[in-house]
């Protein structure tokens, strides 16, 4: 039975069995034939084997352990069987829960297309009700244009209705009034000459009385002065009491003009200002009189917190901390009742002086009084007195006042010009007197656009040098954005205003402006916002567009170029020569409105040294 269960081979068939041979097998059958009959051939040798093996396994003694062998085999397969079955199972488990995962993802992906679907469909409806909005608001702007132009034109035709009646109405009656003087005129002729006889009556009588009055006046007068004269001849008391009060009164109205001198010297120094400072922050009874809103305004704005000294002032960057360091040492001094420092600012006009010496007083809690050097040579002899009540007037200030003296070369020459005048050095003797020493309540601030015309003992007094150059391509970039921004944005802003800019692109604008200007100073600069602010309230749209800028800046540059070329030969030798610009020769031609826009290419500034 080992061959049942695999321990040998199978047996052996018997030896007298033939084997299957081609013999028995008829010749004349196809392959496909013989396959057939091979496949249907019974082979009863395996029966009897079967049969054998089964007799023999009854007759052992293992016949009961070969069978439950069989059992626990089966048994086995079964539960291999069945482990499989759960493994399969648990394969078709785990298959449904990943296709249950990848429909999940599906769902998600598709969730976040159809919300990227909604958000690009809500942004695009959100662009179309833009549109639409601005479209809307054009249409409404376009109407209400139509409406305001309506309205302008009816109110001009009232307008030329009613000044048509008025002159008509002025006309009628001037006619009558000449008629009314013609028809007076002639009525008073006419009783002239009715009434000549009794009017010559009236003139002779007149006459005779006058003659009469006057006669008598004389002799009255004769004789009391001559009774008064021979009493004061006569008696001596009465004469001596005469002379004295002659001499009292004489006493008292020499009296009152020196104490009426005094007093309006005082008013003057405290109350009012001298009459050399032209601008002051100092208020005073006769300002505030005069103007009570503004200087209610100016002295709630004395209680705030000082502003930085260099708000909306646009220099170089060295030269805006150096005058940073300045405006901190001004500060500190006045807190500390120090010594302050005289300063000379000096560079080509419109850069910014006089504004900064005004931040400069407001961030240091002083006072500023501005004063210019050419009102000094008018005059004349009254010129020293006036700049002692100058000092005198700002001595007076608790906080110190910041004197600026701008145009200072006009009185402050060299005293070996022979164009000075006696005037004028008395005037500058008189200055330097004052200066002489430094002064814990004045701060002297000079501004010069020569300063080498200034005296030495001026520049002796000055303790600090600052130049104001031309600003630079940045700085006048800086600059052209501020100006746009204060007078085309803001303006456009308010609904009020006429005033509405093109789209474009604003800060490559001001740039482009910036590379065309070279050579302009901030105060030009400020000028050519305003143009652009007038060009856009002369326009019929009261629009601004881009080509309107550039066509206005084309025409500041040919007018800045026309300038230098209108300068002397000693302007250009000794003052402007710092600060000039290598421009191309000029062409008048140029100065011709273009039809179109040109874009001018402006050099860059040479550096020239101010001593040579």
């Amino acid at each position: 039975m080992s061959w049942l269960f695999g321990y040998s081979s199978p047996p052996k068939p018997p030896a007298d069995m033939p084997p299957p041979s081609e013999e028995n097998t008829p010749q004349n059958l196809t392959k496909a034939e013989k396959k057939a009959m091979e496949a249907y051939r019974f082979d009863s040798s395996a029966l009897e084997r079967a049969a054998q093996a089964a007799r023999e396994l009854e007759r052992s003694r293992h016949s009961k352990d070969a069978l439950e062998l069989s059992k626990l085999q089966e048994s086995t397969r079964q539960q291999e069987q069945l482990a499989k079955i759960k493994e399969y199972e648990a394969a078709i488990e785990q298959a449904k829960v990943e296709q249950k995962r990848i429909d999940h993802e599906e769902r998600r992906k598709t969730l976040q297309e159809e919300t990227k679907q909604h958000q690009v469909r809500a942004q695009y409806q959100d662009q179309l009700s833009k549109k639409r909005y601005e479209e809307q608001l054009a249409q409404q702007q376009r109407s209400q244009e139509e409406i305001l132009k309506k309205q302008e034109e009816s109110v001009a035709k009232q307008e030329a209705l009613r000044r048509a009646t008025i002159e008509h109405e002025m006309e009628l009656r001037e006619k009558n009034k000449l008629k009314a003087i013609e028809a007076e005129a002639r009525a008073r002729a006419k009783a002239d000459r009715e009434n000549r006889d009794i009017t010559l009556e009236q003139i002779r009588l007149k006459a005779a009385e006058n003659r009469t009055t006057i006669l008598e006046s004389i002799q009255t007068a004769g004789s009391v002065i001559g009774t008064g004269v021979s009493a004061l001849l006569t008696d001596w008391q009465r004469t001596a009491t005469a002379v004295g009060g002659l001499s009292l009164l004489a006493l008292g109205v020499y009296s009152a003009r020196g104490a009426t001198s005094v007093a309006a010297r005082f008013i003057e120094s405290r109350i009012g200002k001298p009459t050399l400072v032209r601008e002051t922050s100092r208020l005073s009874l006769l300002d505030a009189a005069r103007h009570p809103i503004r200087t209610a305004a100016a002295a709630v704005a004395k209680f705030r917190a000082p502003a930085d000294a260099l708000a909306g002032v646009v220099l170089a960057p060295s030269l805006e901390r150096r005058l940073r360091d300045v405006a901190i040492a001004a500060k500190n001094t006045r807190r500390n009742r120090g010594l302050y420092t005289n300063l000379l600012m000096y560079g080509p006009p419109g850069t910014g002086k006089t504004l900064f010496s005004k931040k400069l007083a407001k961030h240091s809690g002083m006072e500023y009084a501005i004063m210019t050097g050419g009102d000094v040579a008018p005059m004349g002899k009254d010129a020293v007195a006036a700049i002692h009540k100058v000092f005198d007037w700002a001595n007076t200030s608790r906080k110190g006042v910041l004197l600026f003296i701008d145009e200072a070369d006009a009185f402050l020459r060299k005293r070996s010009s022979e164009a000075l005048s006696e005037e004028l050095r008395a005037a500058l003797n008189a200055f330097l007197y004052r200066t002489s020493a430094q002064s814990g309540r004045v701060m002297l601030v000079l501004a010069s656009n020569t300063p080498h015309h200034l005296d030495s003992a001026v520049h002796d007094r000055i303790d600090a040098l600052l130049e104001f150059p031309l600003p630079t391509s940045e700085e006048r970039q800086r600059l052209l954005r501020l100006y746009f921004d204060a007078y085309i944005l803001q303006p456009a802003a308010d609904k009020h205003s006429r005033l509405s800019v093109d789209r474009f692109e604003y800060g490559e604008l001001c740039d482009e402006v910036a590379s065309l200007t070279a050579g302009l100073s901030g105060r030009a600069l400020s000028k050519l916002g305003v143009a652009w602010q007038a060009a856009a309230y002369a326009s019929e749209d009261g629009r601004l567009t881009r080509n309107m800028c550039l066509d206005i800046c084309q025409g500041a540059v040919l007018q800045y170029r026309q300038k230098m070329e209108w300068l002397s030969a000693e302007e250009k030798s000794r003052s402007m020569l710092p600060y000039l610009r290598d421009l191309p020769p000029f062409d008048p031609a140029e100065t011709e409105a273009p039809e179109t826009s040109v874009t001018l290419k402006a050099p860059e500034a040479k550096k020239v040294d101010l001593e040579k």
